[in-house]
């Protein structure tokens, strides 16, 4: 059938090499930086709280392991697809080289959704932080521009009274312009800000382990309430759901593979450092975090702030470079996230799947700079309008389905094409990605019903941008026919 049609590798390479545009200059270290700059920020700084006292309570160190077991068996996918097709594009090039044109439809799809909401999921943090700084310096912006205008509560929509999060637009403008200016600066950029942020996590976790009171772990966990997903052993499943939309950072550093340098050493390198270098300030965060504050006051979207906040004046030095660093971080993370959703749209624009501008390069810049501002203008509204609840989920679900489609295509690739040169190797093929999967749905089928159908509603629009524009102008059938 022509939806399932391969693009040849030969091809993906070739095109690659040939017809790409983009500067190399992303080099082990930076491409590091770019997955500690996604996955550190909004599990770490936001998502944390949430997932703490919604789901798992204390026990919210268990739902970072397993979420980075997880990742670990997907990040093993990822590094053998990112040295073997070591192109932009990510999930979406993989699949289109493994399963065909319609499976790599839907994952491109779904990783739009990905970075989509999670731009605007890190944004309204990054606003819930700015607000809480600006608080300490004396500075009290209005409520009604500081919040989502929409929340959903008890199964229906509410007007909350304010007009629109003006931080959280602010920051999403602003990393726009700096992604449109070029991938050297924000390269820059993102080194300095990952370093900011770890030296901050580590200040808060060494000085906030003498004020960890164990009463707070008791239980450490929580009884289940009667409901899947409020506490118990599914509460820690749905807080591995919540806090999986972190872990987005090795998609993110897989699709900055045709700016690498040396992209079939680097990739698996910096996929594989990012996950052990996070996991590990991950559970520390979540331990110090909850053993300061009882779980039941971390709802916040600025947890952290809240726990430095609740020690009193003993830490107040801390609380400005801690919310600072936040603010920093989370500002990468956005930037990250952009830059992702930037490319995936440039690489199916190639493809001829998507509108042909979306594939524009600036003339001075060298970066797709319509895919910037339309991500931007998007990313805008969502996170102008909503709140970080509901974008949180579709991130999660978006970043979980990826991951069972990369696993599942490992799989078809080493059948179909077991003499292929491969810089890196999953180990112990097939059990590694099928362990993938497993732990990838289990995770998504702790989500939220309604989730799962605004994930449905997503993808019917996708089908229909499919099959309307993307079957008949796609390039590999010209090419084919």
């Amino acid at each position: 059938m022509s939806i399932f049609r391969k693009k040849p590798l030969e091809l993906i390479l070739a095109e690659a090499e040939d017809g790409n545009k983009l500067k190399r200059y992303l080099s082990t270290a930076n491409l590091t930086a770019v997955g500690i700059g996604a996955v550190i920020g909004a599990g770490i700084f936001v998502l944390t709280g949430t997932a703490a006292a919604e789901h798992a309570g204390p026990s919210l160190a268990f739902s970072f392991i397993i979420s980075a077991l997880g990742c670990l068996f997907a990040g093993l996918c990822y590094a053998e697809f990112a040295s073997t097709i070591p192109v932009a594009g990510s999930a979406y090039t993989y699949g289109y080289a493994t399963m065909g044109e319609l499976p790599a439809w839907i994952i491109g799809w779904d990783l739009i959704l990905e970075y989509l909401f999670g731009a605007a999921t890190v944004s309204v943090g990054w606003s819930g932080y700015v607000v809480s700084l600006l608080k300490d310096l004396g500075i009290h912006l209005p409520a009604k521009i500081c919040n989502s205008p929409i929340v959903y509560e008890n199964g229906t929509w509410q007007y909350t009274g304010a007009l629109i999060n003006f931080p959280a637009v602010f920051v999403i403008v602003l990393m726009s312009v700096l992604l449109i200016i070029g991938i050297k600066e924000s390269a820059r950029f993102n080194n300095i800000v990952v370093l900011l942020k770890i030296a901050v996590i580590l200040l808060f976790i060494g000085f906030g382990i003498s004020y960890i009171d164990p009463a707070n772990w008791t239980p450490f966990v929580p009884e289940n309430q009667g409901s899947w997903g409020k506490f118990g052993f599914s509460g820690i499943l749905a807080g591995a759901g919540v806090v999986f939309f972190a872990y987005v950072g090795f998609d993110a550093v897989s699709t900055a593979s045709q700016e690498a340098k040396n992209p079939q050493r680097s990739m698996p390198r910096a996929i594989l450092y990012t996950l052990l270098i996070c996991t590990i300030l991950y559970i520390a965060v979540s331990l110090v975090l909850t053993g300061i504050v009882n779980y039941k006051a971390l709802n916040v979207p600025a947890p952290i702030a809240v726990a430095i906040d609740s020690v009193g004046k003993s830490l107040q030095w801390l609380q400005i470079l801690i919310k600072l660093g936040a603010i920093a971080g989370l500002s990468s993370v956005v930037l990250v996230l952009l830059y992702g959703q930037s490319r995936i749209f440039y690489t199916m624009s190639n493809d001829g799947l998507l509108w042909k501008s979306f594939s524009k390069t600036h003339p001075k810049y060298r970066t797709p700079y319509i895919t910037s501002i339309v991500v931007g203008i998007v990313a805008v509204l969502l996170a102008g309008l909503f709140p970080i609840g509901i974008l949180g989920h579709m991130v999660s679900i978006g970043t979980l389905l990826a991951f069972i489609i990369v696993s599942v295509g490992i799989i078809i690739m080493r059948r179909k094409e077991p003499d292929l040169p491969r810089a890196f190797r999953t180990p112990w093929v097939p059990v590694v990605p099928i362990l993938s999967v497993l732990i990838c749905l289990g995770i998504m089928l702790s989500l939220p019903i309604d989730t799962w159908i605004r994930l449905i509603a997503w993808m019917i629009i996708g089908f229909v941008i499919y099959f309307t524009y993307g079957k008949k102008h796609s390039k590999v059938k010209h090419a084919s026919s």
